[in-house]
């Protein structure tokens, strides 16, 4: 009998644990993993890297053989309207027919084009250097812009919730004023600014919840489903820098944005190069085999002409450029200049990560700050709030002190919602300009996606037409 209701007891426990358990919330590492994983934006730059590891196999193409086969056919009808005999006149007119085809195959293989294939490789490869890079970039953007969003959403709905709160207040307040107005205690004036107070709450209620709507919106774009239960997310304090110069020696050691645009410069440099072999001689070893035929029906015999033939041919051919109308002179100047903007975007890049750390920074210091002296606001005015509602019941303050008492109290309870997501949101926005916002870091439960995967199995390709996944 004891065993069994020890039994019942433990069963009666574990089903009220389990009916006190909260529901699955979602966390904010939960929604940076859902974002690697599906945002379009970022699938889309990860085809784009695919894309552009295939101009390596392009470009060294360049160094194999060219094979092509080639196959014609003619038949050729010729009529001769009068032939002069040896008698009396014109013979009748004859008709020839005649019939010809070749059907061969050629091969030609560069030897030297000015080293304009070596450097076509190079500026291939620097540029899929630069593209991984620049996919690094997008992921961090990715998961900040996922963050943001992620609390932007608990932002909304605390505020939300917030105002739904001042709302019930004041509708407290005003069922009050018409009580004390009832018995004398009060005036129409105290009714009047408890309503206007009330009107201006219910415009708030609603505009709140449209800025939840509207951030909910920017979450499914970011993660690709509806937020649910969401829950509270603290900053990355622990991963940051000590100190602002530290961050920005960091930043403009390891942003992916400027590693792109050096590797950008390295491809514009090779096709100067490139460029510039194209006023070199070139050489080119050509072979070819091919079968003909020629015959002919003359008055509709068979003519002996009728033949098969074969041939082949190898030889070398060497092109010196001399003038091609100034084409591969402003070609030449045109990839100088190339490579004088791509210089000058490294520095753009060095200015544009330095001036996000720094705002980034700012932010976060304001926000942190801002939290500790909006914490003790909101402290201060509830005390002032439920004093001056005492002091309103015996008499000593008016309605319209209570109202301003308790939009105080508001004010400042966004006032800290807002901080506190500023605190988060800027802790990631640092970390992102720092280059350093990854799934490692972060430690996100997905498997982080490897460009060089596709490359390495499509750099050196000779032939195939499906890509590495079988399309």
């Amino acid at each position: 009998m004891v065993s069994m209701k020890k039994r019942l007891f433990a069963t009666m426990l574990a089903f009220s644990t389990a009916m006190a358990t909260p529901a699955f919330a979602e966390t904010i590492n939960g929604a940076l993993a859902k974002a690697y994983q599906f945002n379009s934006s970022l699938n889309s730059a990860r085809a784009g890297v695919r894309a552009t590891d295939e101009s390596v196999p392009l470009a060294k193409s360049g160094y194999r053989p060219q094979i092509s086969g080639a196959g014609s056919v003619g038949y050729t009808t010729t009529r001769r309207d009068r032939e002069l005999g040896n008698g009396f006149g014109g013979v009748a007119p004859r008709t020839t027919n005649s019939t010809s085809g070749s059907v061969g195959v050629q091969l030609q293989q560069m030897i030297f084009d000015g080293f304009q294939t070596r450097n076509n490789v190079a500026a291939a490869v620097a540029q899929v250097q630069a593209a991984n890079q620049s996919l690094r970039n997008t992921e961090q953007t990715t998961l900040f812009n996922a963050a943001q969003a992620y609390m932007d959403v608990i932002r909304d709905r605390q505020i939300a919730s917030l105002t739904e709160q001042n709302l019930a207040f004041l509708n407290e307040q005003v069922r009050a004023a018409n009580s004390r107005f009832e018995v004398g205690e009060g005036t129409r004036t105290d009714v009047a600014q408890a309503e206007a107070s009330r009107a201006n709450a219910v415009a708030l209620v609603s505009s709140s919840r449209a800025k939840v709507g509207q951030s909910s919106a920017n979450y499914r774009e970011y993660i690709g489903e509806n937020p649910g239960k969401l829950s509270p997310a603290g900053g990355l304090k622990k991963m940051l820098p000590k100190s602002l110069d530290s961050a920005i020696n960091v930043a403009l050691e390891q942003h992916p944005a400027i590693l792109a645009s050096k590797h950008l410069v390295d491809a514009a440099d090779f096709g100067v190069k490139s460029a510039e072999g194209a006023i070199l001689p070139q050489v080119d070893v050509f072979a070819g085999v091919s079968r003909n035929y020629s015959g002919s029906v003359s008055g509709g015999e068979d003519s002996d002409a009728n033949t098969w033939s074969r041939s082949a041919q190898i030889g070398a051919q060497l092109t010196i450029p001399i003038y091609q109308g100034g084409r591969t002179s402003a070609t030449v100047r045109q990839a100088k200049e190339n490579l004088g903007k791509a210089r000058i975007d490294v520095d753009v890049n060095r200015d544009t990560v330095r001036n996000a750390v720094s705002s980034a920074w700012a932010t976060y210091v304001s926000a942190s700050e801002g939290v500790r002296a909006q914490r003790s606001v909101v402290e201060a005015a509830r005390l002032a709030l439920n004093g001056v509602i005492e002091e309103r019941n015996v008499g000593q303050r008016t309605t319209l002190d209570v109202l301003d008492a308790q939009a105080d109290v508001i004010q400042a309870q966004m006032n800290l919602v807002s901080d506190e997501h500023d605190v988060v949101v800027a802790s990631y926005a640092i970390m992102s300009a720092l280059g350093q916002l990854t799934i490692k870091r972060l430690g996100l439960s997905v498997a982080e996606y490897d460009p060089q995967e596709h490359y390495r199995a499509v750099k050196d390709k000779w032939i195939g037409l499906r890509t590495p996944d079988g399309r």
